[in-house]
């Protein structure tokens, strides 16, 4: 037990610091950045294909074909055979019927049954996500749907969000992760999940409410020295005024002379009743009033404007290199991105082929989601786990649940935001966790849990030809006073280079 102190205290200890990358091929480090984390399926993918030919089909993917038993379980989740507008009708309903309930008990178990059932449609979000982390081959474009989620960040506990959320990810973020950011911003606009969470429901003429307005700008497009106004946000919020949700089944009246106007689709609705029909100035621009088309011409005017192209390429360079990308890299990819009209993969595809993204391999600080994900991908490779609800506990203790940042700036990409001591201590746990197979990831949840023992074996052919001779000599000598294979796994996964990316 004091050994194993020892080498806890100096392992966390030093986490802080990033390892030297030893000298030799490039590609396990590019394969380790452009995964969720190096696993031996992805390696050799990237061996057989070739790495430039395996970063064009990361770039450009196929849909993913995942392992038949996550498929199963992804299918079998209720948000993935149900639609969003038909789970909204029936949690409508039940909440409808639990507002009628006089017996106070009566009433309070309905209302602790639907929280639940949200609660579990949430649980479902959360756990398909990870699935998709862990096991498809499309490792980027998994990367890069958490990265929108974070941009475009929506809290899970307000109003009925949780409900949304599998929609949210799947429907609007997922299939456009890659492709125009101008098509991608459309996605969020018009999505009942951004609607309710930054209050645009609430937004009507002559009863204003900037929330979303100002969010568009200074978190989703321009960025906060964007060179936006106040009258702008006040402009733009005018513009969205009767963009909102119908939750219910009944349509509101609108006058004969607007009802062509009116859109009521799944669960967006845009009232014309409720739209601010003057002409608007946006960004020393005139918008003329018309309606719904207006917030198509300012999504255009925001998607296409400069200082979109230099803060959405900022961002991903900090997501993709580390804290202060350099400005250099920043401008190349805000040139490529007003060139190409906002294409995310051929921003990116900048990015990767440049040197500061070469030379920032194995340098970056894994935020808590990387660094849980990348652990479990190198413990078990393949082998499907059977129960996401650790990995879920985890983040929630190390600040970073999904779906659960309350501001909607999302999560923080720097490193300082998640190195901490307290931090590095709860990582030595989930290391020792899984390095020991004690972790419950192989176990089911309920009343009839199954279990599937599954001890890793960490030391493997990955680890002897790609992994230990980039180790710095600290965590080798480490590793050398393992007394056990438990000791050893918790070891590796709780190295100083396990940190980085």
């Amino acid at each position: 037990m004091k050994k194993l102190c020892l080498c806890v205290l100096m392992l966390t200890g030093c986490a802080a610091v990033p390892p030297t990358p030893a000298d030799g091929a490039d590609d396990v480090r590019m394969v380790n950045r452009l995964t969720w984390g190096l696993n031996g399926a992805d390696l050799r993918a990237a061996h057989a294909q070739g790495l430039n030919a395996w970063i064009a089909a990361q770039l450009h993917p196929a849909p993913a074909r995942l392992p038949p038993a996550v498929q199963a379980r992804i299918d079998a989740m209720t948000i993935s055979h149900r639609t969003l507008e038909d789970l909204n009708r029936d949690l409508e309903q039940r909440r409808k019927d639990t507002d009628k309930i006089a017996n106070d008990d009566e009433k309070k178990a309905a209302q602790k049954a639907y929280q639940e059932e949200l609660n579990r449609l949430a649980r479902e979000a959360a756990t398909r996500s990870v699935l998709r982390d862990l096991y498809s081959p499309n490792q980027v474009q998994e990367q890069m749907t958490w990265f929108w989620i974070n941009h475009f960040n929506v809290h899970q506990y307000k109003h009925n969000l949780r409900l949304m959320l599998g929609d949210y990810e799947e429907r609007a973020i997922r299939p456009r992760a890659l492709g125009k950011f101008r098509d991608l911003l459309a996605a969020t606009v018009y999505h009942p999940a951004m609607l309710r969470y930054l209050d645009n429901e609430q937004n009507a003429a002559g009863h204003l409410n900037e929330n979303y307005a100002r969010e568009l700008m200074e978190l989703h497009t321009l960025g906060v020295d964007g060179g936006y106004s106040q009258r702008d946000v006040q402009e733009l919020a005018r513009i969205l005024t009767g963009v909102g949700v119908n939750l219910g089944a009944t349509e509101p009246r609108v006058r004969r002379e607007r009802q062509a106007q009116y859109r009521h689709q799944g669960l967006f609705e845009f009232n014309p009743e409720r739209h601010d029909y003057g002409d608007k100035l946006l960004l020393g621009q005139p918008v003329h009033g018309r309606g719904l088309a207006e917030v198509d011409e300012a999504l255009d005017r925001l998607a296409r404007h400069p200082s979109t192209a230099r803060f959405i390429s900022r961002k991903l360079a900090a997501f993709w290199v580390g804290d202060a990308p350099p400005g250099a890299l920043v401008q190349r990819m805000a040139a490529t991105f007003t060139a190409t009209d906002g294409d995310i993969a051929a921003v990116l595809r900048v990015l990767f082929d440049s040197v500061e993204f070469h030379a920032s391999l194995g340098h970056q600080f894994k935020d808590p989601l990387h660094y849980v994900v990348s652990s479990v991908r190198l413990a078990y490779g393949d082998k499907t786990i059977l129960n996401a609800t650790p990995m879920l506990n985890w983040l929630n203790r190390m600040g970073q649940p999904l779906y659960g940042k309350q501001t909607p700036d999302g999560y923080p990409l720097t490193a300082s935001a998640w190195d901490s001591p307290g931090q590095l201590n709860v990582r030595f746990e989930i290391a020792r966790a899984i390095g020991t197979g004690n972790a419950g990831l192989f176990k089911t949840d309920g009343p009839q849990p199954q279990e599937q023992p599954a001890f890793p074996q960490l030391a493997n052919a990955l680890y002897y030809q790609s992994i230990e001779s980039r180790l710095a000599a600290g965590t080798r000598r480490a590793l050398e006073q393992a007394t056990s294979p438990q000791e050893w796994n918790s070891f590796l996964l709780s190295a100083p280079d396990m940190m980085y990316r």
